[in-house]
């Protein structure tokens, strides 16, 4: 192999299909991929327990970026120094009684590796909890005394457009806001002062590898500084304008293989 690459994977819309799981090709090309001595990391907004998963599936043994470089772990070494952000809780406590005002379907604050939630139902319990308890279930303002790693939060249809109006401007100095634009509008908030690209580049450091050798995948608005970062940034057939308009690559879709179509072809799969 003339170059080791770092291969970032988001999950959701990139790495996974539509049944939340991975295609036979893309895993025999990640595998394929690791043989030859390439570095593979998830990137993912998820929480490590709703990505732990797919990180034993591929058999990995690198840092993992959560929350979208919110937390960067290691969870085969426990002597990798942890990246765990927040959003000062003050300010987490006035966006909740904000969100709570407007009318939301759910919220969920996530607080190191634990988690509250406003109620035990829909997308955040099917999808996000991987059969573990929530701390706490109610009114979130009262129930949070620490400061939160992210926030995600569920609004009911009818208020989409209100409450991003309402939060588009509010605490943009000190958290990051991203929508998730798939069938389930969510929006997560996040601290300002890191995103997937920070997370990635401190991996890249710890192994060695130039920028130049990065490659990333992604689809959505908060892949859109790793894909800037990356020397290798490339976007799925199903991702946002945005995220095709700053990536070097537009791959096919994540149902058609996307990920291992690149693979295959860079890497000499």
């Amino acid at each position: 192999m003339a170059k080791r690459h770092l291969i970032a994977l988001d999950l959701d819309g990139t790495l996974l299909l539509k049944n939340q799981e991975i295609s036979p090709r893309t895993k025999t090309a990640l595998m394929k991929a690791k043989e030859q001595g390439h570095v593979i990391a998830i990137a993912t907004g998820r929480p490590y327990r709703a990505s732990k998963r797919y990180y034993q599936e591929l058999q990995l043994t690198t840092p993992i970026i959560n929350f979208n470089g919110a937390s960067v772990h290691h969870p085969l070494d426990a002597h990798y120094p942890r990246i765990l952000e927040s959003i000062p809780l003050a300010y987490s406590k006035e966006l909740i009684k904000r969100c709570e005002t407007i009318g939301v379907f759910n919220m969920m604050v996530e607080i190191g590796d634990t988690f509250f939630m406003k109620k035990q139902a829909g997308f955040f319990a099917e999808f996000l909890t991987d059969g573990i308890e929530p701390a706490g279930t109610g009114e979130l303002h009262a129930l949070v005394k620490e400061a939160p790693t992210a926030i995600l939060i569920e609004p009911k249809p009818e208020k989409v457009n209100v409450l991003h109006d309402t939060l588009q401007e509010t605490g943009t100095e000190t958290t990051l806001q991203r929508w998730w634009k798939g069938e389930t509008r969510i929006l997560e908030i996040a601290p300002r002062n890191v995103t997937k690209a920070t997370a990635l580049e401190r991996i890249a450091n710890d192994y060695g590898i130039d920028q130049g050798n990065v490659i990333a995948f992604g689809d959505e608005e908060n892949d859109y500084e790793m894909i800037e970062y990356a020397g290798h940034g490339v976007a799925m057939g199903n991702a946002i304008d945005e995220i095709k308009a700053v990536a070097d690559y537009v791959t096919e879709t994540n149902e058609k293989d996307g990920i291992a179509c690149y693979l295959e072809k860079v890497l000499h799969l």
